[in-house]
């Protein structure tokens, strides 16, 4: 959930100054200024008191709203909350905004008005009547988007009239809020992925504070404590009741590996190529952290996140979830890559980060189109990886068409070399869902990769 809030009792901007207002008169109060300069010199050319006291009533009625309405628009603050702050595309968000009256005085008819890009909706419109002082008014409003992105919300803006009806002012306040549309996910399917373990368990390895009963370092005994882990050894020593640490399981390390070159992918909306594996790489995250795995996303630029703090592998805990957010933001933003080759994921890859030897890592890739170089590359990938799966995508399946003087590999022979090298490597046609293509990627046995598992 975000929030945003005008200036304390500042309320709306403070620019353009009294003679700025003068512009806000409407057209009726024009006409009242215009007819009384007219009442004012007819009634100096007849030598009529009574019309020159009617002329400076309808010129001056309108410079007093001015300047009341001048004054009143310090009085006004406002706010805006967001919830959530962060939808799946196709969602919808919830926008309310709260007027305070801050002031002594009652104000007039507001209407107030949300600035929101075209993508979620119409601009909403809300006409508030006599706010009383110190009072408050609730309205709210829905936002949705079918494209992932951010979305800028505000700044709200205000308009004032007074109750004759002379004069209009429209001021902005300052604070705006950021909706995030993240990819749609899809619940995967729990099932064992060629050469991968558990994210934690047996096939996991384990680290140890030290090896050997004589070396383990124990702790005071806390209430509620399981007295089978009691070290009898080191009570003695103390002369208080001591237990063994509980030994702490080493989250094996997943890669969500995204091509997002320009010249592997043709097509844009919500029903592209491109579109998909980017919504098949959420579900691949999302689903890799809530088996235990400590993951992390790459891109064909060789950027990684959550960051480049531990080679960009989410921590656990509190820290896991807000990597996962922070993963999701990425891909709500990520676009096509002016990138030709995957060198620098290659370089990423290589680079560690699944362990001694790599394994305990698993990689999962999401590939466009690639020419000759960029298919022997891909296939390297694998040599660090304990278990490598590859979703292959061609353009020409989905409607597309490769980029001109790029030499596409044809798709089925990308596919057999991927698989030579030890990938489990399937082709993503348009219309298949996701978790289908997960759950064949769990029962295929392709190259070298031993049954383990991704429950």
């Amino acid at each position: 959930m975000s929030a945003g809030a005008a200036p304390g009792a500042g309320g709306p901007g403070n620019g353009g100054g009294l003679r700025a207002s003068l512009s806000g008169l409407t057209t009726r109060g024009r006409s009242f200024v215009a007819a009384g300069i007219a009442a004012a010199v007819c009634a100096y050319v007849l030598g009529q008191g009574a019309l020159l006291r009617v002329g400076l009533l309808l010129a001056l009625l309108p410079l007093i709203c001015v300047y009341a309405l001048h004054r009143t628009r310090h009085r006004v603050s406002g706010s805006r909350r967001l919830s959530p702050g962060r939808v799946p595309a196709g969602a919808e968000a919830r926008v309310q905004l709260r007027m305070d009256n801050v002031s002594r005085l009652p104000t007039g008819l507001l209407m107030l008005q949300d600035r929101v890009p075209y993508v979620l909706g119409p601009r909403p419109r809300f006409v508030l009547d006599r706010v009383e002082p110190g009072g408050r008014r609730e309205v709210s409003y829905r936002v949705r988007s079918d494209l992932r992105g951010r979305y800028p919300l505000g700044p709200l803006q205000l308009r004032l009239t007074d109750p004759f009806g002379l004069v209009e002012l429209t001021r902005s306040f300052s604070a705006y809020d950021t909706l995030t549309v993240i990819p749609r996910t899809e619940p995967l399917p729990p099932v064992r992925l060629t050469g991968e373990s558990n994210g934690y368990g047996d096939g996991s390895r384990r680290s140890l504070a030290l090896a050997g009963d004589d070396d383990v370092i124990p702790r005071g005994y806390r209430r509620g404590d399981d007295l089978r882990r009691v070290h009898w050894r080191s009570t003695a020593r103390y002369g208080e009741l001591m237990v063994r640490r509980e030994e702490q399981p080493q989250r094996s390390r997943a890669t969500v590996l995204l091509d997002t070159r320009r010249l592997a992918f043709d097509g844009a909306g919500p029903d592209s190529a491109f579109e998909w594996a980017v919504s098949a790489a959420a579900s691949s995250l999302v689903h890799v952290l809530e088996q235990g795995f400590s993951a992390r996303l790459l891109t064909d630029t060789g950027s990684a996140a959550p960051g480049e703090g531990g080679g960009g592998f989410s921590a656990g805990g509190h820290e896991s979830a807000e990597a996962a957010g922070l993963m999701m933001d990425t891909l709500a933003v990520v676009g096509h890559s002016d990138g030709a080759g995957l060198s620098r994921a290659y370089d990423a890859v290589r680079g560690g980060g699944f362990g001694e030897g790599g394994g305990d890592g698993l990689l999962i890739a999401f590939f466009g189109d690639l020419d000759d170089v960029q298919t022997e590359l891909a296939a390297r990938m694998r040599q660090r990886a304990s278990g490598a799966v590859a979703f292959v995508l061609d353009t020409g399946a989905w409607g597309g068409r490769p980029a001109p003087g790029h030499d596409v590999v044809p798709l089925e022979e990308r596919l057999r070399r991927l698989r030579d090298a030890g990938w489990t490597a399937l082709a993503a046609a348009p219309g298949v869902a996701f978790g289908e293509l997960w759950r064949q990627a769990g029962t295929a046995r392709v190259g070298t990769g031993t049954s383990g598992g991704l429950a």
